[in-house]
């Protein structure tokens, strides 16, 4: 079987599927790999070390002509069902929810695609979960930014001219990059505040040292690992129990998400108009509409001195890790479904059910 690794061609991305050691591994179970001229080079991986690897070097175009399975991060685009191939096998992140059109014109291409942000969030789907692995990174980078772009620091620290009091750090929604970018947060000195809409999260958050913002949910259900839609009556009361807190902090971080709908707005361009001059605010859920009103898609917005960077869960400024992650996720991934030599098209077996939404071009979820 050949697997082609295609280099991203998404706006702002640096990250590439396959990493040379994932390659490497590929091709010791008798896959044969062909990659993309220069897909790595922005992860920091040359065309040589892929060749060192075992893996075969090729133009765009011969890649997609002779992989019988063709692997990306982003989704697939119009440019590139051009070139598919009838039986092709395509594994990328679809976000089929939100995305009819792309997956009717994988249905008319005739390929099987499967969707690696539709994996369910079972125990033993966990090693193959790209939102997981790369959400860790983002929570960890966003508390990296916030600090880079704060005009103070985040640790107390204690000098002869006096001392300086630890900045206040506020999180929205601990799910995976939530409770990486407390943990980061806490290990560099801050004093860090969390709120969920999910009341099983106070343990989590507070296991960090972190204090937890609750707000009374009565009639409320959890949305599992995801943020759900809030009632509006719940989001007025999360309003109040966190404005005291989103007031006095110095940097907020966002990751609320529901998958295939807009981001939920948590802070409103009113309550920015009160925030501290000179806070910042890094909102990953900005490719999805923003947690924040305010946000903008990689932009930096500036009201009233708060600083608002919208920016997303994928984390490409660390791009060598980042593709490191992904590749690991995508070789378990491909050794669940295939057995070595073909795909076992195991159609009931809820991995493959969930994330198998093309099927031979037939629909099989919208």
């Amino acid at each position: 079987m050949t697997i082609g690794i295609l280099k991203e061609t998404q706006k702002g991305e640096t990250r590439v599927v396959i990493s040379p050691n994932i390659a490497k591994q590929l091709i010791e179970k008798k896959f044969k790999v062909l990659v993309e001229e220069d897909a790595g080079e922005k992860s920091s991986f040359k065309n040589s070390d892929y060749s060192a690897a075992g893996a075969e070097i090729e133009e765009r175009g011969v890649v997609f002509k002779e992989a019988d399975v063709l692997l990306k991060i982003n989704p697939f685009s119009e440019d590139d069902l051009k070139l598919v191939n009838e039986g092709q096998v395509l594994i990328s992140q679809l976000f089929h929810k939100s995305n009819p059109k792309l997956i009717k014109a994988l249905s008319d291409a005739k390929v099987s695609a499967f969707s690696l942000d539709a994996m369910p969030r079972i125990s033993r789907a966990q090693d193959m979960d790209v939102l997981s692995s790369q959400s860790n990174l983002a929570g960890y980078k966003s508390v990296i930014r916030g600090a880079y772009e704060m005009k103070k620091i985040l640790p107390l620290m204690m000098t002869a001219a006096g001392t300086i009091t630890p900045a206040r750090v506020l999180v929205y929604g601990v799910g995976v990059a939530g409770l990486q970018a407390i943990a980061t947060a806490k290990r560099l000195g801050a004093i860090v505040e969390a709120t969920d809409i999910r009341p099983e999260t106070k343990e989590q958050t507070e296991s960090l040292g972190a204090k937890f913002i609750e707000v009374e949910s009565e009639g409320e259900e959890s949305g599992g690992v995801y943020a759900k839609v809030a009632s509006e009556e719940y989001a007025r009361r999360q309003k109040e129990a966190v404005n005291e807190s989103l007031l006095k902090a110095d940097l907020v971080i966002t990751t609320a998400m529901i998958p295939g709908r807009k981001s939920p707005v948590l802070i409103t361009a009113e309550q920015v108009e009160k925030m501290k001059n000179g806070s910042v605010i890094i909102d990953l859920a900005a490719a999805q509409g923003g947690n924040c009103e305010l946000s903008k898609m990689h932009k930096e917005v500036v009201v009233n001195g708060v600083k608002i960077i919208g920016t997303t869960i994928a984390p490409e400024s660390v791009s060598t890790n980042a593709s490191e992650l992904f590749a690991k996720n995508m070789l378990n991934f491909l050794m669940h479904l295939t057995d070595g030599e073909e795909f076992k098209w195991d159609l009931e077996e809820e991995i493959t059910h969930e994330t198998l939404i093309v099927h031979k071009g037939e629909i099989r979820h919208n």
